[in-house]
């Protein structure tokens, strides 16, 4: 499915409806919460495998070049990046790093990373031929901020892949999600009923392709910096 086949739903479920829009965590925060989180993530990425990974493979397996990982966590996207691509990634959180830094030891990649908030970026003008991140604006406070940095540090002819997760079409599905969406917030740091494509669209992002997945849970994104 392209990104032009559901504008009325994009349309309805602005972010502006996101119910923790107005009351986000810091960063702070944030990076307090996934402290918590870092070894339990690494230890079960198996699950991440089998839920995620065949986006991860379809959406970053083609990147090239100097590419960015944004909000990189213990590095659950390397192993699906072509050997020969110049890894940055970054993360906000430390104990992240560390178990991202372990799995890079393992893999044949050339990377480095760097600690570092998303929302602001400390890289120049057009750094990179590709940028990614994966089920990161849901954590971000100000995830449009993000997404305008990614933008910002990606050259004018490279692109931005993404892997970002919402509020499902199916109604029940929705309805559990929409339950449960403060609580899972307070407890993750996680917002489970965004709209990522509208996220994408307050950004200023150009999306060129788009694909929803996984009861309509999961999206993948392709933009172009304008």
């Amino acid at each position: 499915m392209n990104s032009t086949e559901r504008p009325d739903r994009t349309a309805e479920r602005s972010a502006a409806a996101d119910p923790v829009r107005d009351r986000p965590m810091t960063t702070d925060e944030i990076r307090a919460a996934y402290a918590d989180q870092a070894d339990r993530l690494y230890r079960f990425d198996f699950a991440d495998r089998l839920l995620a990974g065949r986006y991860r493979r379809r959406q970053f397996g083609d990147a090239e070049g100097r590419v960015l990982d944004v909000a990189c966590g213990t590095g659950t996207n390397f192993p699906y990046l072509p050997a020969s691509v110049d890894l940055v990634g970054v993360d906000v959180s430390p104990e992240m790093l560390a178990k991202a830094g372990d799995r890079l030891d393992g893999l044949a990649l050339d990377g480095t990373l760097r600690r570092m908030d998303a929302q602001d970026l400390e890289f120049p003008d057009d750094s990179f031929d590709t940028v990614i991140s994966a089920l990161s604006t849901c954590t971000f406070p100000d995830p449009v901020a993000a997404l305008r940095e990614m933008e910002r540090v990606c050259d004018p002819d490279g692109r931005i892949l993404l892997v970002e997760h919402g509020r499902s079409d199916v109604g029940p599905v929705a309805r559990f999600q929409e339950w449960r969406e403060d609580a899972h917030y307070a407890s993750a740091g996680c917002r489970w009923t965004q709209e990522p494509l509208a996220v994408a669209a307050e950004a200023g992002l150009s999306v060129r392709e788009a694909e929803t997945s996984f009861l309509g849970m999961i999206t993948t994104i392709e933009a172009r910096p304008e």
